[in-house]
């Protein structure tokens, strides 16, 4: 493809070809694409992307495969919803929110999981893999049925059951590890340099990670080519957070926004929020936390882009903030309850990281704020079991209606 030169290491600048591979050789610094942005503004155009199906691959152009020979089933292009009746709960005048619950396994991970099996075929695998917290295993396997090949996914073992059924219905090798996330990654870290396969987020990072700018490239089409003025991410690894924001600023880079001034906040659960407490200590020296959060697929006590997300924030004028678990599960339920979108764990995080920092003065109440909800709750039911309304159990007559709502006027 004439716009991917090759890989670029992220801390030495050398250079590398485009094969599998992760980090760079010399310093170990992490690797990414390195594209040829004036090829890419030649070929890309609004014009061009708003004929295009609606899904990630129309933006083809500004991505690291083959456009053509897609593996993909309606990921992406997801909807950016005004959310009137939570901004008026908040005091805030213009708030959206990008909805990645509706994607073929109701998360984000969908779109890196498109590009990085995209990227497998291409370089010739035959089997995908990947470590993960949940929402990734079931899009891996999903994505690995629809394209005829193996897949082996390995989980920690105490994940919720939403998501073990959520990728164990696709039938791939499924094995749950004893241990958190970060023990999960290690061996898979192992695995990778003994097994050819395409571990998705490990030897195929580099090309899985740019699946993450499509929602960036997403929001400013939606909003009318511009970009916000503020975002607010939850916050895993980094790695979600620093694509928006490179995505963005591509947008701009290649002509199809104007600018980016948008200023970037990271939303972290407090019981794994390693980013936000270095960036409340001024330090971009991540230090490493064991995970002890409901917030499971934001449970990375080691995030490997911590840093970039650091330096992220700070060249935005962003900020940072975590909840705790009992906020998570108000964020939940208000999110559901003005806007009618059920989210996982991480929505929660999202939302009430959102009103915190509105709170505490460090968003613009005036701004117009896009917050991502990046996964459906119906694979995380467990969390918000305790706080849910209880059924009225009635005869199957009027006086029995009539009777418990007269003994139930508030039935929420």
């Amino acid at each position: 493809m004439p716009h991917v030169k090759g890989l670029r290491c992220r801390e030495c600048g050398r250079e590398f070809p485009e094969e599998p591979i992760f980090y760079c050789e010399y310093c170990f610094g992490p690797l990414e694409v390195n594209y040829d942005y004036e090829s890419m503004a030649r070929a890309v155009s609004r014009e061009a992307i708003s004929r295009r199906e609606p899904t990630l691959w129309r933006y083809k152009e500004l991505l690291p495969a083959d456009g053509e020979g897609t593996v993909d089933f309606g990921v992406g292009y997801t909807p950016l919803i005004r959310a009137n009746n939570l901004a008026k709960a908040l005091g805030m005048r213009e708030l959206y929110l990008k909805n990645d619950c509706v994607n073929p396994t109701y998360s984000f991970k969908d779109r890196v999981v498109s590009v990085a099996t995209t990227k497998a075929i291409e370089f010739g695998f035959d089997t995908l893999a990947c470590a993960s917290t949940g929402n990734l295993a079931c899009s891996v396997a999903a994505h690995a049925a629809k394209a005829g090949l193996s897949s082996y996914v390995f989980i920690p073992a105490d994940l919720e059951f939403g998501k073990i059924a959520g990728a164990a219905v696709y039938k791939p090798v499924l094995l749950a590890v004893d241990g958190n996330y970060d023990d999960v990654n290690r061996l898979c870290s192992q695995l990778a340099d003994q097994y050819p396969w395409a571990f998705v987020n490990i030897n195929m990072r580099p090309y899985y990670s740019e699946g993450s700018k499509t929602l960036g490239f997403e929001v400013a089409e939606q909003l009318g080519w511009r970009a916000p003025d503020q975002a607010v991410v939850p916050v895993a690894s980094g790695s979600l957070f620093t694509k928006i924001w490179k995505g963005l600023n591509e947008m701009a880079k290649v002509g199809l926004i104007d600018g980016v001034r948008t200023r970037m906040f990271v939303a972290q659960a407090q019981g794994s929020s390693p980013i936000v407490t270095a960036h409340e200590r001024h330090t971009f020296n991540i230090q490493p936390v064991k995970p002890n959060t409901i917030a499971k697929s934001l449970a990375i006590g080691n995030p490997a882009d911590g840093y970039y997300a650091l330096r992220t924030i700070k060249d935005s004028e962003g900020g940072a903030a975590a909840v705790s678990d009992e906020e998570v599960i108000k964020g939940i339920n208000l999110l559901a309850q003005t806007e009618g979108i059920y989210a996982e764990t991480a929505g929660g995080v999202t939302i009430s990281c959102l009103k915190r920092l509105v709170e505490r003065g460090e968003l613009d109440r005036d701004a117009v704020t896009v917050a991502f909800i990046t996964g459906a709750g119906y694979k995380t039911q467990e969390a918000i079991a305790d706080s849910l309304i209880k059924p009225l159990h009635i005869k199957p007559t009027l006086r029995a209606f009539q009777a418990a709502i007269g003994e139930n006027v508030r039935a929420d």
